[in-house]
């Protein structure tokens, strides 16, 4: 585009079209709460979300389109509809850490209830606020190339004139469903563990004497997992599955084998028969349960791999976490600091704009609105922080206050990220971590100590947290819009809306996993809940293990010593993202596995376009359909989980139709997964010549 020829949107400012209707907001409305928990499922299990603009715009064009909708309709519904996302990855990264340093426990309460949706939702609002002041400059700027944005804004545009990719997607999430739901009634077994012990023997020349085991682990059987691999694609992929190979092939059970000769493993395996005895008496598991002497010796090793994993191997991976979120900020400095010189700017800027007459296309919240909806965010955090968090009437005035300041510069520091890379690369975690520590340091200077002090450094974590996230994925939607035409202010007002929905039903979410693997734990034999080899929390468990290591004086240095070595060893290799391969030290094997296959499966499409030359038209054709199928695989899977963590609940739990699954037709899915996200996409090339709309000839 010639960038002398003034800016010309899809639909001119002086159109007069349906836009901010109660049917486009109704089913954005709905798409935030489903997007929403979808990722709430996957960020607690597998440490990452995806980006909600392609979905809610392919599943909104495709409602809005029967329903006779326009595309500023559709622009409404995708804007509402995404910003679940971002509210469900502020909650998911801090939430949880309430009930892992053990404030919130039992989590499931109405005070708990009402304290987290006040959080995310005046998170979110803050969120608004700023980008209301931020959107003119950075929305308009030349050197933000907004990538996700554009393609989206070419979904909305090829739509107009083609069947759209949503059946794909739906058809995907049927999929996804489906083997979720197959897994659950034991068709087929969602893992296999298999631990291969060693022989006691005492090192040649030492006194050191070791035994031990290795645990090994099949993938896991998960549409979810295989298509966050295929989005992430094949090298990320793999630095995931490397940290899951170091912790799981190297320090577990090295540190095991140390240990094992110390500990009576008979006294555990008795413990585990009796448990299980007592289980099958209170009718809490069937008879069919029942397992032997052997089994139970058997479980003491796993057990206790997973306990050095747990408490020795994860404070490690947190260290590397830490060096690894630094840096990741560090190589972004010359674009932090020009976010935040902008941001001042831009306020100046905002406040200006307002006394003079403006577009439809260019018109936001009322410059007095919005100050006025940041001071009332600001309140409520001092009334959070005094009334709920018992803190001195000092520390939760200058919480609130340091609130505001780090919210504002993280939210244009997070839109200015988004604008270069786009959202699913935006590190929102990193900047959470950032504020956390800030946070946490300064309590620690004003003499703040106890769960008043962890409370409130977590409290202000996670309302930076999701004003970030919701500012980036809010600026990526107001480029679509300004590229399609639609007006800011309505824009920002159904995100208002979509906040409050969303973080209206996220702690709820939240709660149903949470329950619902303590169910699963006591039925199948681990400790359930957030933290757990299967709802792993990654990030709020390391929020919550800062906040108490800083605060309650109670970090396990040494450990998060060595991780953060191992994480400058890991630079000093120029490992391209060391953040990524600690947070694969701290999943479940079978999750990395999982994810690197989803990233071999992406790789071997990436091989066929090469052999088959494809042109950079038919490669985005192939891209843009693979990530409607993955993000299909993945919400469809979710939406699937959070039905039987809602069962598990209200303890009821699916019969087995096998009590001996075979894994042979593990395999098989995974076969029928890879077979679907290579075939269709490369069927969808097309011809070279045609333009490369994301959902052209489809």
């Amino acid at each position: 585009m010639d960038s002398n020829k003034p800016f010309v949107p899809y639909v001119p400012a002086n159109t007069n079209m349906a836009e901010f209707t109660l049917k486009a907001v109704l089913i954005g409305l709905v798409l935030a709460v489903v997007l929403g928990a979808a990722n709430a499922y996957l960020g607690l299990k597998a440490g990452m979300t995806i980006a909600a603009t392609y979905p809610a715009a392919v599943i909104g064009m495709a409602i809005l389109k029967l329903m006779k909708g326009s595309i500023l309709e559709e622009n409404i519904a995708r804007t509402v509809g995404s910003i679940g996302e971002s509210v469900a990855a502020g909650a998911i990264f801090t939430i949880p850490a309430f009930y892992i340093v053990g404030f919130w426990d039992p989590f499931l309460t109405t005070s708990n209830y009402i304290i987290a949706t006040l959080i995310l939702i005046i998170g979110g609002i803050l969120g608004i606020m700023f980008v209301a002041l931020l959107r003119r400059v950075m929305v308009e700027d030349a050197e933000l190339p907004y990538p996700e944005s554009v393609a989206a804004s070419e979904i909305h545009k090829t739509g107009r004139n083609s069947g759209g990719g949503s059946k794909f997607l739906f058809g995907s999430m049927i999929f996804g469903a489906l083997v979720k739901a197959l897994g659950q009634f034991k068709v087929f077994p969602e893992v296999v563990e298999k631990f291969i012990p060693f022989g006691k023997q005492t090192i040649s020349g030492t006194n050191f004497v070791g035994q031990g085991g290795l645990l090994l682990s099949s993938p896991g059987i998960s549409p979810a997992y295989m298509g966050v691999g295929y989005i992430i694609g094949p090298k990320l992929a793999a630095l995931n599955f490397s940290g899951g190979m170091i912790a799981w092939g190297l320090l577990t059970p090295i540190i095991l084998y140390f240990l094992a000769p110390f500990i009576d493993f008979n006294i555990i395996a008795q413990a585990i028969l009796a448990e299980n005895s007592a289980m099958i008496a209170s009718g809490k598991i069937p008879a069919s349960s029942a397992i032997t002497a052997e089994q139970a010796n058997l479980k003491a090793w796993v057990d206790t791999a997973y306990e050095v994993w747990k408490f020795i191997v994860r404070p490690i991976a947190i260290g590397g976490m830490l060096v690894g979120a630094s840096y990741t900020l560090y190589n972004m400095r010359k674009s932090l600091t020009t976010g935040i010189v902008r941001a001042i700017n831009d306020v100046k800027l905002a406040a200006k704009g307002e006394s003079v007459e403006i577009a439809r296309t260019d018109k936001d919240l009322s410059f007095f609105i919005v100050i006025g909806g940041i001071i009332l965010v600001a309140i409520a955090t001092f009334c959070i922080t005094y009334f709920i968090f018992n803190a001195t009437f000092a520390v939760s005035f200058v919480a609130a206050t340091v609130l505001i300041i780090l919210a504002f510069f993280f939210a244009a520091v997070s839109g200015y990220l988004v604008g270069i890379m786009g959202s699913s690369n935006n590190p929102i975690s990193g900047l959470t971590l950032t504020a956390l520590v800030v946070t946490a340091l300064i309590m620690v200077i004003m003499g703040v100590s106890g769960q008043e002090g962890i409370a409130t450094v977590l409290g202000v974590g996670a309302i930076v947290c999701v004003a970030a996230a919701v500012a980036g994925e809010m600026l990526q939607d107001l480029k679509v819009g300004h590229i399609l035409g639609g007006t800011p202010w309505k824009m920002e007002l159904g995100d208002i809306f979509g906040v409050v929905i969303a973080g209206s039903v996220m702690f709820l979410v939240l709660s149903f996993l949470n329950e619902g693997d303590i169910a699963m734990g006591l039925r199948e034999g681990y400790n359930g809940g957030f933290g757990s080899p299967k709802l792993s929390a990654p990030q709020a468990s390391l929020m919550a293990i800062l906040s108490k290591g800083i605060v309650g004086g109670q970090m396990a240095w040494p450990l998060i010593l060595v991780g953060m070595l191992m994480g400058v060893g890991l630079i000093l290799m120029q490992v391209k993202s060391p953040m990524l391969v600690s947070v694969g030290m701290y999943l479940p094997l079978e999750t990395t596995f999982a994810i690197f296959l989803g990233g071999c499966v992406k790789g071997i499409v990436e091989y066929f376009q090469k052999k088959r030359q494809y042109n950079s038209n038919q490669i985005s054709r192939i891209e843009n359909i693979g990530v409607l199928i993955a993000s299909g695989l993945i919400a469809g899977e979710a939406l699937m989980g959070l039905v039987f963590a809602g069962f598990a609940v209200f303890d009821k739990f699916p019969p087995a139709i096998f009590s001996n699954p075979s894994f042979i037709v593990s395999l098989i899915v995974l076969a029928i997964i890879a077979w679907i996200l290579i075939s269709l996409p490369l069927k969808k090339a097309g011809n070279p010549e045609d333009p490369a709309g994301p959902s052209m000839n489809m």
